[in-house]
């Protein structure tokens, strides 16, 4: 995942306050850390033309009809090289399907104390912050409701951030990871982003034009409805 820190809106050019290293209006702005490794980078950036390159081939031939060769070749590698970098055909997209997760799961991290989570949520979408409509992900995120090896794929990788979340609200609260009610509320939030995707990707098929506001909207809309409870 991306590191990032905190940086204050007057630092920018802006004028916002800072009070104990938060902004005024309760932002966290990222800006990366330092780069990663030069080799580091070349494998990130290989696997993500990979995954680009095996949405294409399963959105124009389906995945039953696509191969690992044919990935391989599209990419411009050997199928070996192909298969140390993924266990399967279908694994190949993780890369894309984690972007967004790892995005929304990085401005977490700089939720400020004391501020309630859609508020955080609908600044950070104000300030850019919040993951964008990417529509090679959205094709993706549509397939994997009908195609059940790229669920599995898409719900593993929502089951790995689950841990994360939790140690996220456990340093916010002060609580144990392990804690229940830490674990109940890292689910509940980890499914409110997997469903807001789900959703605005099917959004997305029916209306191109869907803007980086209404997938703000969509997750705001999702957020509210985990945080609100129950209804009966």
């Amino acid at each position: 995942m991306r590191l990032a820190i905190l940086r204050s809106a007057d630092s920018r050019g802006g004028g916002a306050t800072v009070r104990d290293g938060v902004p005024a209006d309760g932002v966290a702005v990222t800006e990366p850390a330092a780069k990663p490794p030069l080799g580091e980078r070349r494998k990130t950036a290989l696997r993500l033309e990979i995954a680009r390159e095996a949405v294409r081939l399963f959105t124009s031939q389906g995945v039953t009809g696509t191969t690992g060769d044919q990935i391989a070749q599209a990419v411009g590698i050997s199928t070996r090289t192909l298969w140390r970098h993924f266990p399967s055909k279908e694994g190949c997209v993780r890369p894309l399907l984690t972007s967004g997760l790892d995005a929304a799961t990085d401005a977490l991290r700089h939720w400020p104390p004391g501020i309630p989570l859609l508020e955080f949520l609908t600044s950070a979408s104000r300030h850019g912050n919040l993951p964008t409509a990417d529509p090679a992900v959205l094709d993706l995120i549509r397939m994997t409701l009908n195609e059940p090896a790229l669920r599995a794929v898409w719900l593993q990788a929502h089951d790995d951030a689950l841990p994360v979340l939790a140690e996220l609200l456990a340093r916010r609260s002060g609580r144990s990871a392990d804690e229940l009610r830490v674990k109940v509320h890292a689910a509940t939030i980890n499914g409110a982003l997997r469903a807001a995707a789900e959703d605005f990707a099917v959004r997305y098929a029916e209306d191109p034009d869907a803007s980086d506001g209404e997938l703000a909207a969509c997750l705001h809309a999702a957020l509210r409805a985990a945080t609100e409870g129950l209804p009966y």
